[in-house]
């Protein structure tokens, strides 16, 4: 384990909310979008509509309001969008963040105190659409978390260095037209070093680049403490 995977995980005791603070913590429900769920063979899941469809009826079935999952999920979400799949290159498809399936409008927590570092509106079909990157410092370590496929209304008001504390609601989900091709949902993402990125930074990757994004991006949950266990 690593010192911010340490530093993460001994944070807090229980889970932070990342989503709006009233719906409680007992109706989120793991969602398996992966290349192994056999329930989506016959979907073509990178449809929004079917996508969408799919999610409702996993929330229904279970009376649930958000669904949540991804960390290093291998997917077929991506399979249409430019840029995931380029000839001559090995196809970036799996997941480096933790998604929260939700309502368009559902706002945003920040789970952390931090300051922004960027934002922008990633609007190429397929990316983030509107995304806020906030920076950290705990325990004497700074690393920094990005939340996509938001609001426009989310980038107003925003400033390099805005503080944001513990609990504030930092935004709102975007519909599909805002994020892009996708069902609204909040991409949330831990990344020790940014680099020259600046509103924006790669959330899916090749399995021959695994290895060193899955050490500087370690898995939300760690922070969250959502569902056990804690160590991806």
């Amino acid at each position: 384990m690593t010192l911010l995977e340490e530093v993460l995980l001994n944070h807090s005791e229980g889970t932070i909310a990342i989503l709006d603070s009233e719906i409680p913590n007992g109706n989120y429900i793991p969602l398996d979008l992966s290349v192994f769920n056999r329930d989506l063979n016959p979907l073509d899941i990178s449809n929004p509509s079917v996508c969408q469809a799919y999610i409702d009826k996993v929330l229904k079935n279970d009376s649930f309001s958000i669904a949540f999952g991804g960390y290093l999920e291998r997917r077929n979400l991506y399979s249409k969008s430019p840029g995931f799949a380029v000839k001559g290159e090995e196809e970036r498809n799996i997941h480096l963040g933790i998604d929260f399936w939700a309502k368009a409008g559902t706002r945003v927590i920040a789970p952390l105190g931090g300051v922004v570092h960027s934002f922008k509106n990633n609007a190429v079909s397929g990316d983030y659409g509107p995304t806020i990157i906030l920076r950290h410092d705990l325990d004497g370590i700074q690393f920094y978390t990005l939340y996509g496929h938001l609001s426009i209304e989310s980038l107003q008001g925003l400033y390099k260095n805005k503080e944001f504390r513990a609990g504030e609601a930092l935004a709102t989900l975007g519909d599909t037209p805002v994020n892009v091709n996708y069902a609204p949902h909040l991409h949330f993402q831990i990344i020790q070093d940014l680099g020259s990125f600046a509103g924006d930074y790669p959330g899916v990757c090749a399995q021959k680049d695994l290895q060193g994004y899955q050490k500087n991006c370690p898995d939300p949950n760690l922070l969250l403490k959502i569902t056990p266990p804690y160590i991806g």
